[in-house]
Formats: C-alpha cells, sequence, structure tokens
C-alpha cells in the first residue's frame, strides 16, 4: 500500500526536475508544527466555482502543498494556477513563487510521484474515472459528491479504492456540521420514539440534454469536457465562458448529471439514511413513483426495512417523524418537537438563542447517556486530511458516498420510467422489476470503467 511521501529530499527533486524553483520558505511563515518538508502534495481536478473554494480552504492548511491544477478550459485552469501562486507568494520571502503546474488532463496530475493526493471537483460525468484511476496511481481522494452516474460506477470505486487501500471523503460536508450530527443521534438513540417516516426536501430528477449548438469557448477542449459522455455541439450552459460565479446547469441533465435529485438529494438522502442507520451498508427495499411520475418534481417514496418510509417532497431540508416527535434540520437549522411542545427551534440568524446555544441544551438534556454515538467531525477538510495521517477512514467514506448516490439514482429512475420495483441493498441489485440499463452506460472513446 502506498502512504503520503513527505521528504524533503523527494520535494526538492520533484520540483527541480519539473523545471520549478521549490518552495523555501522560513520556519516563522508556517506553523512550528508543521515544517516544509512534512506538507502533503494535493493536485485539483477541476477548477470552477466550487474548486475555488477548495482551494482556499486548503491553502489556509499548513499542513498542505498546493502543487498543481486541471481544467479542460485554458482561462480556469490558469486562473486556479494564478489563485495557488498569489496565495503562496505572500508567504514567501520575496513575494514571489510559481510552483503550481496547469494541467489540460488530470493523468498528468495522478502521475505525478510528489503528489500524495487529489481533490476531483469535475462534473459528475467524470468522478469514477479518475476517482478509479486516481487510487490505481495510489493518490488519496476527496471526490465532490454525487459520486458517480451509475450503481456499476459506485460498485468500481469502493474496489479501486480499497484494493489499492486509498483515503476517500466524498464531499458531503453536512455530515461536518453539528446540526446534522446531533438530528441524527436524536434519531438514532429513539428520542422521538421508532422511526416511522422521513421527508427529504430538495429539486427534481433530471432531464435529456437538448441545448443547441453555440460557437465554441477559445481555448476548451470541447471533447475532453465531454470525455465519456456522448458527443454533441458546444453551450456555456453546459461549460459557461471563462471564470464563472455560478453553478452550472450540467447538472440537470442525464448525460452528465441527474438534475437536482442527485445533486441535492445526495446532500439530503445523506442525513436522511445516517438518521436511519443504513447509510454504510443498507438502502431502501422498494422504491414507488408518483402518479403523476412523468412531469412530477417530486412524490417518490423509499420503504426501508422495518417499514420506514421516505418521501422525497420539494421544501428543503430533513425531517425525521417518530410517535413521540419531530426532528427537522437543515443548513444553520434545527427544530426538535415532543409531545407537541417545542423544545428547540432556530430557523434565521436572528433566532435567540443561537443555534450553537440550542444544541448544547438539546444534548445535554436528551443526549448525556446515549448509547449511539455518530462521528464527529466539525471541518470536513481537516477530517480527511486526519484520515491520511491516521490511514483511518474519514467521516464520508466511500462506502457511504456510493450507497446515497445509489438511492438518489433509484428515485431518478422512479420518475423516468413511472414503475414500482424492489432492491436488494445487499447487492446493490434490483430484486424484482427495474430497469437492468439503468445499472450501467455506455462509454464514448478511450474512457471506460472496468
Amino acid at each position: 500500500m502506498n502512504s503520503p511521501r513527505f521528504s524533503r529530499r523527494s520535494f526538492l527533486q520533484s520540483t527541480l526536475a519539473a523545471g520549478v524553483a521549490p518552495l523555501i520558505l522560513p520556519s516563522r511563515i508556517w506553523s512550528a508544527e508543521t515544517k516544509p518538508n512534512d506538507r502533503l502534495g494535493i493536485g485539483v481536478i477541476g477548477i470552477g466555482k466550487q474548486s475555488r473554494g477548495h482551494l482556499s480552504g486548503f491553502m489556509g492548511k499548513s499542513e498542505v502543498q498546493l502543487l498543481a491544477v486541471c481544467d479542460v478550459d485554458t482561462t480556469r485552469r490558469n486562473d486556479g494556477k494564478k489563485q495557488v501562486e498569489d496565495f503562496y507568494a505572500k508567504k514567501t520571502e520575496g513575494g514571489t513563487y510559481k510552483g503550481c503546474d496547469a494541467y489540460s488532463d488530470f493523468r498528468e496530475i495522478i502521475g505525478r510521484k510528489d503528489i500524495d493526493a487529489v481533490l476531483i471537483v469535475t462534473p459528475d460525468h467524470w468522478h469514477a474515472l479518475i476517482t478509479i484511476e486516481a487510487a490505481k496511481a495510489g493518490k488519496d481522494i476527496y471526490c465532490e459528491k454525487p459520486l458517480c452516474e451509475t450503481v456499476r460506477e459506485s460498485a468500481a470505486m469502493v474496489s479501486a479504492v480499497r484494493k489499492n487501500g486509498r483515503i476517500f471523503q466524498t464531499g458531503s460536508q453536512q455530515r461536518s456540521s453539528r446540526e446534522f450530527r446531533v438530528a441524527c443521534e436524536l434519531v438514532r438513540n429513539g428520542v422521538i420514539g421508532k422511526l416511522s417516516r422521513v421527508t427529504a426536501g430538495f429539486g427534481g430528477p433530471g432531464k435529456s440534454c437538448d441545448l443547441p449548438e453555440e460557437p465554441a469557448e477559445p481555448g476548451l477542449d470541447w471533447d475532453r469536457w465531454l470525455g465519456p459522455a456522448p458527443m454533441r455541439p458546444y453551450n456555456s450552459i453546459l461549460s459557461p465562458r471563462g471564470v464563472h460565479t455560478h453553478f452550472p446547469a450540467w447538472r440537470q441533465y442525464w448525460e452528465y448529471g441527474g438534475g437536482m435529485v442527485t445533486d441535492w438529494g445526495a446532500h439530503h438522502i445523506d442525513i436522511s439514511q445516517w438518521g436511519i442507520g443504513v447509510d454504510e451498508d443498507g438502502g431502501p427495499s422498494e422504491v414507488i413513483p408518483p402518479a403523476d411520475f412523468a412531469t412530477a418534481q417530486a412524490g417518490a417514496k423509499l420503504i426501508y426495512p422495518g417499514g420506514v418510509e421516505l418521501e422525497h417532497i420539494s421544501e428543503n431540508g430533513v425531517t425525521f417523524f417518530g410517535p413521540d416527535g419531530e426532528v427537522y434540520v437543515n443548513r444553520g437549522k434545527f427544530a426538535l418537537k415532543l409531545k407537541g411542545e417545542q423544545k428547540a427551534k432556530f430557523m434565521a440568524k436572528e433566532d435567540k438563542p443561537s443555534l450553537n446555544e440550542q444544541l448544547d441544551m438539546v444534548e445535554k438534556d436528551y443526549l448525556s447517556d446515549a448509547k449511539v454515538r455518530l462521528t464527529k467531525s466539525d471541518d470536513h477538510k481537516q477530517n480527511w486530511l486526519d484520515g491520511i495521517r491516521t490511514r483511518k477512514d474519514p467521516i464520508c467514506k466511500v462506502e457511504i458516498g456510493t450507497r446515497t448516490v445509489n438511492t438518489c439514482h433509484l428515485l431518478n429512475m422512479a420518475y423516468r420510467y413511472g414503475k414500482k420495483f424492489s432492491w436488494d441493498a445487499k447487492k446493490q441489485n434490483f430484486a424484482e422489476g427495474g430497469e437492468k440499463a439503468w445499472l450501467s452506460r455506455e462509454y464514448r472513446g478511450e474512457w471506460k470503467v472496468a
């Protein structure tokens, strides 16, 4: 099993061989706890709105050195390189730094021996392919959600990560927010009684791409952006021109994503299954489409072992129901009601007491002697870095991320085909009914998932 390489010698050799001046910083610049020769070399694959936040977050950590960025768009690629080099220049004597390489092909990043780990922040249709190749190359991986496009891809991702002994974090950062953990601990410890029902709110399913052709974006390798997806003419909705500040709508189309069912659904389905207790090795046993499945934006249902029903609704957030009460949770929001009495409620920044104060009270009153304690993390990125150092799985390991996205795919199948079917969560396959074609997809050109 490959482990992270932190030697000063390998760092100097790799940078000199590449014709790059190594980053030699005085000890006062960096934390005394992390010397320059101990930093983790990281490459970022995919430069857009989401990854720019990741760049800032990881560059602020003294144990990390961002060595390279990759994007198929020249403008975004160079912007990412500039962001990294400007940051490190401010920390370097003389105020200059040119130690971040920029590539258009992800294989150039994962082929570098001085890069220990990669961030995968591409459109969804690339996640599985890059993850598998990165794992084979001995890189630890942080991959944005939703993890992949099909059930078969999810199995291949798990196999690659485990076979190669990699530390993998899914970008489901809600797990590292206190309100979500407390909500799930309340449910798992029976505070609201035996869980009977869950509602998870997010947008609707995907659709087939029918966008018209536009003049190509200069500097964009459109063929490589499409990669394994079907060939089609360029449209700026899929890959916006220049350095954009919004989340592109490629995620609305089956060919590249799965609509909001996989996008926001990957967040709230993850929390739902964490609260139900099936996030790592379980899942639904039955999938029920709404009557108006062809046009519906919500209404599909999942039935879990024990009869727990999860309904997809439109209103954002997750609510757990039991005979003794209910728990609602969303980003920065939390509410607990028991026996009809509101025990805690924080829905807006101006609410008092504060969210943390209310969570303190809830934990003291209802979880002080809890038998079920869920993994605690208050920094999703740091949780991954800690896992790389200790070689222990982080809070959202690959099995959890793939179980979540597979459940999202089942919901999408309900809207797309409109048929009730049974699911074998252990085998991750249909038990009865279902569309076998949905389990995999065709790949274009050289791109394949074994």
